[in-house]
């Protein structure tokens, strides 16, 4: 898992960044970039222009038809029950517990408390 390339949205956290970090991920924040507050286009481009898969918390990124599952680096929506870091938190440590980053490579995963719901290229077509 070493070296795989993540980008932080700017609704994630320096604490979920360190996470990250600490899996042995290569985690780049969009406000250590002079991102935040950059449209999703912007922040799209630059996801993908550098190859980075996007952990999120914005829905926005939840649609296959604009991102269509195979054509980018992967997107993981973190959808905590609280909007607070440590519920936030919580979520994506659950989610590295059970998998590495890599296996959701050109997904669309959704991730809760409960489970993660991946959308895999081609599915259902």
């Amino acid at each position: 898992m070493s070296g795989f390339r993540v980008k932080l949205d700017e609704n994630l956290a320096a604490s979920h960044q360190q996470l990250l970090r600490e899996r042995g991920y290569q985690a780049d924040s969009v406000r250590d970039q002079g991102l935040a507050g950059s449209s999703d286009d912007v922040l799209w481009s630059r996801v993908v222009a550098e190859g980075r898969f996007l952990v999120s918390l914005d829905l926005d990124f939840s649609d296959v038809r604009r991102f269509k599952p195979g054509t980018h680096p992967g997107i993981l929506l973190v959808r905590a029950r609280q909007p607070s870091a440590s519920a936030v938190g919580e979520v994506l440590r659950r989610v590295l517990d059970e998998r590495q980053l890599e296996d959701l490579a050109g997904c669309l995963a959704v991730a809760d408390e409960r489970g993660t719901r991946v959308r895999r290229p081609f599915e259902g077509e």
